[in-house]
């Protein structure tokens, strides 16, 4: 069975988001990891885009009932018409979840995959989570590249 790392990411990124996403999504395929993600815009276009272009397989995860606003790079639809709460399909589907970016969305996802126990998570940019005592909150990776985020999953080595 391939890999299947779920990669979560805000729809607005930065530009620095979308070339590590597109970076990861380029590695992944190289890996032959399926990448699951939300198949929208920002940090899931970008991931899509870039394991497409390496002739990996992409699946996304929709918000909506059918498959309008799809990202065009992905090779499997899958419509829940769940809302936000297909945030947790995604997470559950990944043997590792990286997480690009920050935004209340991709925070979710982040602490779905930490609540259910999905290591490894590891994070790429974006918010840095600190405990009442202003300490790192234990468990989530964080990467400093592309490269360093899948070497943190751990799964090939």
């Amino acid at each position: 069975m391939a890999i299947q790392v779920a990669v979560c990411g805000p729809r607005d990124c930065t530009v620095k988001d979308a070339r590590n996403a597109q970076e990861i999504g380029r590695l992944l395929a190289e890996r032959d990891a399926v990448v699951i993600c939300g198949g929208y815009t920002g940090v899931m276009a970008a991931v899509a885009a870039g394991a497409r272009s390496a002739g990996g397989t992409v699946v996304g995860i929709l918000s909506r009932p059918d498959r309008e606003h799809a990202n065009p790079d992905l090779s499997i639809v899958i419509p829940t018409g769940a809302g936000e709460a297909r945030n947790n399909i995604i997470v559950n589907s990944g043997d590792a979840v990286i997480v690009i970016g920050g935004s209340w969305g991709t925070l979710s996802e982040l602490a779905l995959a930490m609540r259910h126990g999905r290591a490894p998570v590891v994070q790429l940019g974006g918010w840095r989570l600190l405990d009442q005592h202003g300490d790192p909150v234990p468990g989530v990776r964080h990467a400093t590249s592309p490269e360093h985020a899948l070497e943190l999953t751990g799964l090939w080595l």
